[in-house]
């Protein structure tokens, strides 16, 4: 009997062999070492850190003039410009009516304001009005885009309750870059019967504070490449406000208004105040994103994602020093998901520097403003957005398809579902909705007012409550979307139009959209 065959190993195979074997280790060490790397340099911290030494800059209010039809009429203009970061050589940036971000729009309920808005960054955009309620083709979105020497003049009435509300482009696949480059700028709505004992002198008692992230290069130039394993898109190293980098801001009241704005792209913040010692010093939450709450609030925190806006009122004593400190925040995922998208992250916003004597700040008002009245029996529908990679509900954004149809004057329900594991959030156009709960469990105070935008955490569902009233227009749709700008730009943004039950449009529908002018 012969003796079973066996398999022999040349040597040249049995190098190649060897050789593959040690690239795969070496691959495996390699890829494992860049993954420790990251994992060690993903989490940030300046607390402590950030050496605050200059002047918070303020948004000087924009100038308008009343026309002939009673109306009042900004003028805007975006632009190309190179801002002073102080990193001792000027950053190319973009900006409206300047070389960075843009003035404070400031109008009265009831008033009639037009915008007219012109282009000249050289590139074609558009310019949004977050948070207001107007007709859709003066929404702003990617339909009405503005071409380059372009001028857009939309119009519209003021019909909604004092809130702090923001400006910013939103072109289809481009609005993360156009807004990190510079262009924004708040929009503040008055109402004289709106709790007058709060601070409201712009600049003085009551200051705008627009927080975003940037990263620079050696040269001073943006970068906005996304960090390694970002799941959110771009996290910066270094914290501005109102352009401004390590800022402080002189208080003289007793009390102090503060109206954030979280104009990051993609970074969530934790806000609260410390002392120089660390310790925390509360705040009272009087407002979120759709205006007043219906009475304050008292705390130490208040979460932003990405377009949310929280007023704070915080009482100082003479001499005092407090430092506005974004910590951790709970996105509610994984370990991984979490420190890669800014979740361990503590960071150095604002120092506040109380003078040596302070003006009196009248006692703030135990009532603030009416409570969110709508109620689940009165809607019509429910609808679901179910949000994951890119889409919503299996979608990629398409400018040509309706996705959702809603009837002039009803009222739905919205039931917002994050089935992945990374963060999201969510922003209606057009309308402020009242959060019904959150996970089941009913929204916790600075969730009970009105809001155009919340965040959803990873496996959570948010059930949100909102009426369609004025505005009618089966050709112009609004939108709604993930407001984290690298999530909205890949396709996680949809549309919906309002019509009458005469206009005859339905869902997956061309809407037939074209580009508006104003008036």
């Amino acid at each position: 009997m012969s003796a079973p065959s066996r398999i022999r190993t040349t040597p040249r195979r049995g190098r190649r062999i060897l050789a593959w074997a040690v690239a795969v280790v070496v691959l495996v060490g390699a890829a494992a070492a860049l993954a420790a790397l990251a994992w060690s340099v993903a989490a940030r911290t300046t607390a402590g850190q950030v050496d605050f030494s200059r002047p918070l800059a303020i948004p000087p209010l924009a100038e308008s003039t009343i026309d002939a039809d009673g109306r009042r009429v900004f003028d805007l203009r975006l632009q190309t410009g190179r801002t002073d970061f102080g990193l001792g050589r000027p950053t190319d940036t973009w900006g409206v009516n300047g070389p960075y971000l843009g003035p404070t729009l400031r109008a009265q309920r009831g008033e009639q304001v037009a915008v007219r808005v012109t282009n000249d960054v050289g590139e074609s955009t558009t310019l949004h009005w977050h948070g207001m309620h107007l007709p859709p083709s003066m929404d702003g979105g990617p339909h009405q885009m503005i071409e380059p020497g372009g001028i857009w003049f939309p119009s519209w009435q003021v019909d909604q309750p004092a809130a702090t509300l923001w400006y910013h482009p939103h072109l289809h696949g481009e609005t993360a870059e156009h807004v990190y480059r510079g262009l924004a700028g708040m929009f503040l709505i008055d109402d004289p019967d709106a709790a007058p004992a709060l601070p409201r002198n712009y600049g003085v008692d009551d200051l705008p504070v627009i927080v975003q992230d940037k990263s620079f290069t050696d040269d001073g130039q943006l970068d906005d490449g996304d960090p390694l394993f970002s799941p959110t898109g771009f996290l910066g190293d270094t914290i501005l406000v109102n352009g401004t980098i390590g800022p402080y801001a002189e208080v003289t009241t007793e009390t102090v208004r503060l109206r954030l704005l979280n104009a990051s792209n993609a970074r969530i913040y934790d806000f609260g105040l410390v002392d120089p010692d660390g310790r925390a010093h509360d705040f009272v939450l009087v407002g979120t994103d759709g205006g007043l709450l219906p009475a304050p609030v008292p705390g130490e925190r208040v979460q932003l994602s990405p377009g949310e806006r929280a007023e704070i009122v915080v009482s100082m004593t003479p001499g005092q020093d407090l430092v506005l400190r974004s910590f951790p925040p709970d996105l509610g995922g994984d370990f991984f998901s979490e420190r890669f998208a800014g979740g361990d992250d503590t960071l150095d916003v604002l120092q506040l520097r109380a003078a040596d004597t302070l003006a009196p700040s009248p006692a703030l008002p135990h009532r603030l403003a009416p409570a969110p009245d709508l109620r689940e029996e009165d809607a019509v529908t429910t609808r679901t957005f179910r949000l994951s990679g890119t889409a919503i509900n299996g979608q990629d954004m398409d400018m040509n398809r309706i996705d959702e149809v809603v009837r002039l004057g009803t009222t739905e329900l919205w039931e917002v579902t994050n089935a992945d594991g990374i963060p999201h959030n969510f922003h209606v156009h057009d309308v402020q909705f009242q959060v019904v709960d959150v996970a089941g469990a009913a929204p916790p105070p600075e969730l009970s007012g009105w809001k155009d935008t919340v965040y959803v955490a990873p496996g959570s569902v948010v059930r949100l409550i909102m009426r369609f009233t004025d505005y009618a227009d089966p050709e112009s749709p609004y939108m709604f979307h993930c407001h984290l700008l690298r999530h909205e730009d890949s396709g996680m943004m949809g549309q919906f139009v309002v019509v009458r039950p005469e206009d005859g449009v339905e869902p997956g529908s061309d809407p037939d959209v074209h580009a508006s002018h104003g008036s």
